[in-house]
């Protein structure tokens, strides 16, 4: 399969257009995308115009299509329904400073892809518009957020695709989908205006990419540093593709991981792949030790719940005073209605604890990097659920549907329950959004069941050229795996 780059230097050399790689891109969604459901919107009309009339030759990506996820990278005039009922029919009315970087970069926006509610989940199947499925096996869901981003990709529909994760949404279906999947440095890549704190700064916006030079490349022409964002990053001002194939200088000291961080279990599969991986790093003369961080992991993920449902709260407190109605459990996912109610009792006190256990995490990891430069985790503990699988019981079921009579703790307990199976499948993705650090998953593993999985590196705050030497080191080997 070619990545972005290749086509660029077709755009280049004038081999092709930026007209017809649009069409083509247009007959793989229509090919593939009734089966996937991978795409939900789509602008053909006026990403041909923008193709045909934008001056695109001397941009970084000289006219490829681009789809970005249906989830907060707003294009104005186009639709921004956070895969929601609720706001479904309404339309952006600016466009993202992501947006706005990808534009630059002479990428055009061909339509948006599919997304859980709010993001929420760690698959893909909201109300609004129905279930993404894995380009691998369709019986199996591609993961999420970024779910429909990951079918379009390892289908082909496009080479990049725009992704979002706040607690994982890259790295997990990159890892469910055979794709890499980096999480920048918070405050690398702010996707503003006005929402320079999204989860507060857990959430990060990138993309889910086939090779690591796209992903180098990606992130050069989306890194920067904008004065009204809350966090910020020093540009890494040599540039991503230019470093990425340099000779590693530096003997990193990798520690990793088997186990999972909240004490569920972890798939053999799972397993083997870091092993596999420890195993050659150790063949390339790397100092590998297995070594568990010091996080305590129920607590920080008890503390994401917190803000989750608090931002939850926040967002549709607003929303009420906009439609100048209340908000009922008829307007939204019952996960949603139960994030919401949950928010509205959690108090100051308890929300800024939760920030303040971030922290503590950050710095226990910055410690951590002092002995260890990179960390190495399975980036999921097993492979891509199915469709059909349940994650919540008929007993949790019942209890979202009466949250608003249980007591404030209560809430919080039947909020960590609600997560609890999906957690079991994705417990390693975590901890990076909450201290802020760089993590990438590589696609290095094909399960017995003929599945994808990744495995997962996490580096200390500001070293993404860390993550992506690392991944060029597998990647040049042959250690990459890729759909027959």
């Amino acid at each position: 399969m070619m990545d972005g780059l290749d086509f660029v230097t077709k755009l280049a050399t004038n081999e092709l257009s930026a007209v017809e790689l649009i069409e083509d891109a247009f007959a793989k969604i229509e090919k593939h995308n009734p089966l996937l459901n991978a795409v939900v919107h789509t602008r053909k009309e006026a990403a041909l115009k923008e193709a045909s009339t934008r001056n695109l030759q001397d941009t970084p990506f000289k006219g490829l299509p681009f789809l970005t996820k249906g989830l907060g990278q707003e294009l104005v005039n186009e639709p921004s329904n956070g895969a929601s009922r609720l706001f479904d029919g309404q339309l952006a009315n600016k466009t993202s400073h992501y947006v706005q970087a990808l534009e630059k970069a002479g990428f055009i926006i061909i339509g948006q892809t599919n997304a859980p509610e709010f993001g929420f989940k760690n698959i893909t199947d909201p109300q609004l518009h129905g279930p993404s499925r894995n380009s691998w096996n369709p019986d199996y869901s591609p993961g999420g957020s970024s779910g429909g981003a990951a079918s379009s990709v390892s289908s082909g529909m496009v080479p990049i695709a725009g992704a979002s994760d706040g607690g994982g949404s890259i790295r997990i279906p990159a890892a469910f989908s055979g794709l890499i999947g980096l999480k920048p440095t918070r405050g690398r890549t702010p996707v503003g205006p006005g929402s320079g704190r999204n989860w507060q700064g857990a959430a990060i916006d990138f993309a889910l990419t086939t090779s690591m030079r796209d992903t180098a490349a990606m992130l050069d022409v989306l890194q920067v540093i904008e004065p009204a964002a809350a966090f910020q990053v020093p540009l890494f001002k040599t540039g991503y593709l230019n470093t990425l194939n340099q000779k590693i200088e530096k003997p990193f000291r990798i520690a990793y991981s088997l186990e999972s961080p909240v004490g569920t279990p972890v798939s053999q599969e799972a397993k083997d792949a870091v092993l596999a991986a420890v195993h050659f790093l150790e063949e390339q003369h790397f100092n590998v030790i297995e070594q568990q961080n010091p996080i305590n992991g129920l607590d920080l993920m008890k503390s994401y719940y917190v803000m989750n449902a608090g931002e939850t709260a926040a967002m549709f407190a607003n929303t009420e005073k906009n439609l100048q109605r209340s908000l009922t459990k008829q307007d939204m996912e019952l996960m949603t209605w139960a994030l919401f109610t949950t928010g509205k009792s959690i108090s100051a006190a308890e929300y800024s604890n939760s920030l303040a256990l971030w922290d503590h995490a950050a710095e226990e990891m910055a410690q951590f990097n002092e002995t260890y430069d990179l960390y190495l985790t399975p980036t999921t503990a097993d492979t891509a659920p199915r469709i059909d699988a349940q994650l919540q019981t008929t007993e949790q079921l019942s209890q979202l549907e009466r949250i608003d009579e249980l007591t404030t703790n209560e809430q919080q307990q039947t909020i960590y329950d609600m997560f609890e199976k999906s957690l079991a499948i994705t417990p390693f993705t975590q901890q990076a959004n909450l201290t802020g650090q760089p993590s990438i998953s590589l696609p290095t593993h094909l399960a017995k069941n003929g599945l994808p999985l990744g495995i997962q590196f996490t580096a200390p705050k500001g070293k993404e050229d860390w993550l992506l030497q690392m991944g060029v080191l597998f990647e040049k080997h042959n250690k990459f795996i890729h759909k027959k």
